[in-house]
């Protein structure tokens, strides 16, 4: 059994790089948002918006605790939040369980989440200045828990093949 699970901000690049993870291991790939999705049969904003956070968090404390005490193998994409409640954390920790942290700077969370701020309920309502501080604040108080994974690799200025093989160097 290999667990590898990728947590950071949102807009870090998890989701795609958990696939390309996923091609070049041959380990199959889970993100925890589309199986919440899938189970709720909600797209995340009207989880959000009809059953509010404490349910999400709930639920995804609940998925996320059956996906790392069952045997199967899986490259998982954590949401932005999900190490940082519920003691998710300390999930992150059990045998097999190879965590990494995709690390990104504030100026490269706010290019990328600027124009792909819809999906996201935490950002949907923030203007460009509410947005950058938003993104800070957040990191900050989120920086904990993200510094819980194994292993921490920058994304800034990397194509998502150079993050993959930074990654695999880090396993081996």
């Amino acid at each position: 059994m290999k667990k590898i699970i990728l947590l950071g901000y949102m807009g870090c690049g998890k989701s795609t790089i958990a696939k390309l993870l996923s091609e070049k291991t041959g380990i199959p790939y889970l993100d925890l948002d589309e199986i919440i999705e899938e189970k709720t049969q909600m797209s995340i904003p009207d989880l959000f918006n009809e059953r509010g956070e404490i349910y999400f968090r709930k639920l995804e404390h609940q998925i996320f605790q059956d996906l790392m005490t069952n045997s199967q193998s899986m490259v998982l994409s954590l949401g932005g939040g999900t190490p940082c409640y519920s003691n998710n954390h300390e999930l992150l920790k059990g045998t097999g369980i190879c965590s990494v942290y995709l690390a990104a700077s504030i100026p490269t969370l706010y290019n990328r989440l600027i124009h792909n701020k819809t999906g996201r309920p935490l950002l949907a309502n923030k203007n460009e200045d509410e947005l950058k501080e938003f993104i800070a604040k957040h990191l900050f108080d989120r920086s904990f828990f993200y510094h819980q994974a194994q292993f921490k690799v920058n994304v800034d200025d990397k194509n998502p093949e150079n993050i993959v093989s930074e990654i695999e160097g880090k396993l081996a």
